[in-house]
């Protein structure tokens, strides 16, 4: 019996900021939002697939920083849903409450179905159908988790050990552990633990009440407090703060009598790795996957991914080449859970290479820097259809904007005029100014910008379409 019914709310988790996977993830473009297995990122695969297997409304709990590029892909796939904004990150316990107690405000008996954004599931039929055996035990006051069968010793996930074959309730949760232990754990039957949920609601809230009951406080303060922010919830940044971080394995279902597990086979990877990549992705008869322009000679066993220009490999052996536009990573893939330590090496040199790619998204649209000098810097803007930037000026820098494609309204002061293809505009220093796309076609054009100072922080901005204040996103 199918019980995918319009009071299970499928839960997606999108505050992952994905490190193991630099340079392509960023933290202001994390491995969520990428396109690594199919034409559609993680996250939109995974909207696709709880919509598929949960009848109600999607929810979507995220970074500040990322609302617009959650709000974006969402649109993109069709679907509509809540994004839930997480003013600062607290792992996994807090933010499930969250979607927990605005599930409740749709349905008083509502199950929420609780998954990551970033993983891979292959066999979607599946999928559904092991949702269906978990919410027929979340209806029954179960806490329930689904473990992954699995198909290999890894280091790189924790471990479920059940009581029982088939659905049953969980004995204990284990850590990561070395390759002798995995060993051991796979020989014994135990699942690798897959951080997705099914439970009710209201169960889930009385766990937090009975082991974790500060925590629940300040979740039901900060969400009793929240704002509708254009397609946003806003909670207070005060109350949510107060949350201790903590994961819901260990605030919740490591302490509760009531987890189960279900035996989960479904083709899941969280891709937590470029070696978990290459596993994943369509081969050569030498073992080799690439992503964009590539060639590969006398090599086997690695993978390419090259997004601006071609790479070349000779005489290769169990090797990752990550080429972006800005730097290019080449690790053995033994070694490539490793990957992150680069982004805190650049976080702690402030260089950023951490952060950002070279293009950035924008709710209006992108930019990309095309040349950057101590004085001057060029960038690629795109502005979609019926889109405006913020009226803004600088204090430090001046700008000349030259129409490529499209028509532009721009404002500059006290004059507006329209621009078209291959005219331009010079905007002075302190000028407070705002560009518009009227047409039905992207508009392209080039920036260049000089001054003394060229961060994107020296912005003052009066009013904005998109409810933004200050100088980010």
């Amino acid at each position: 019996m199918q019980h995918s019914v319009e009071n299970n709310f499928p839960v997606i988790l999108a505050g992952g900021s994905g490190t193991r996977l630099w340079p392509l993830s960023r933290s202001l473009y994390p491995k969520q939002f990428l396109k690594l297995n199919s034409d559609k990122s993680l996250l939109q695969n995974t909207i696709i697939r709880a919509a598929a297997a949960c009848g109600g409304q999607l929810m979507i709990v995220c970074n500040e920083d990322h609302r617009f590029l959650t709000a974006e892909q969402i649109r993109e796939v069709g679907h509509e849903g809540s994004i839930i904004l997480e003013p600062v990150a607290r792992n996994t316990a807090p933010a499930i409450a969250l979607a927990a107690l605005q599930a409740l405000k749709h349905h008083k008996d509502a199950t929420i179905t609780v998954l990551a954004a970033d993983h891979v599931i292959s066999d979607t039929d599946q999928f559904a159908v092991h949702v269906d055996e978990a919410l027929n035990c979340a209806l029954d006051g179960a806490l329930v988790t689904f473990g992954v069968v699995p198909e290999r010793p890894e280091t790189g996930y924790g471990y479920i050990k059940a009581k029982g074959d088939g659905i049953s309730e969980i004995a204990s949760f284990e850590e990561k552990p070395d390759a002798e232990t995995a060993k051991q754990y796979v020989e014994s039957g135990y699942y690798w633990n897959s951080g997705m949920f099914v439970f009710k609601a209201s169960a889930y809230l009385d766990a937090l009440k009975r082991f974790a009951p500060q925590m629940l406080a300040s979740c039901t303060a900060a969400f009793e407090n929240a704002a509708e922010d254009l397609d946003f919830i806003r909670v207070d940044n005060d109350a949510f703060a107060e949350c201790e971080s903590v994961s819901v394995d260990y605030a919740v279902m490591e302490k509760a009598d009531n987890a189960m597990v279900v035996p989960f086979k479904a083709g899941w990877s969280d891709i937590g790795s470029w070696d978990a990549v290459h596993n994943i992705s369509e081969k050569d008869e030498n073992g080799n996957a690439t992503t964009g322009d590539a060639m590969l000679v006398d090599s086997e066993n690695c993978y390419i991914n090259a997004s601006t220009r071609l790479v070349a490999a000779l005489g290769l052996q169990n090797i990752s080449i990550i080429e972006t536009s800005d730097c290019i990573l080449v690790a053995h893939n033994d070694h490539a859970q490793d990957a992150k330590k680069f982004a805190t090496m650049l976080k702690e040199a402030g260089r950023n290479e951490a952060d950002t790619h070279t293009k950035c998204y924008r709710p209006w649209g992108s930019y990309q820097t095309i040349n950057l000098g101590t004085r001057f810097q060029v960038k690629r803007i795109t502005v979609k259809p019926g889109a405006k930037l913020s009226l803004q000026k600088h204090h430090h820098r001046a700008e000349h904007w030259v129409v490529v494609e499209g028509t532009a309204i721009v404002t500059c002061d006290d004059k507006e005029i329209m621009l078209t293809e291959n005219q331009s505009t010079y905007l002075p220093l302190g000028a407070t100014h705002r560009l518009d796309n009227p047409g039905k076609i992207p508009l392209e054009l080039i920036e260049v910008q000089s001054g003394s100072y060229l961060g994107e922080d020296d912005i003052v901005r009066f009013d904005d379409v998109y409810g933004r204040s200050g100088t980010t996103n």
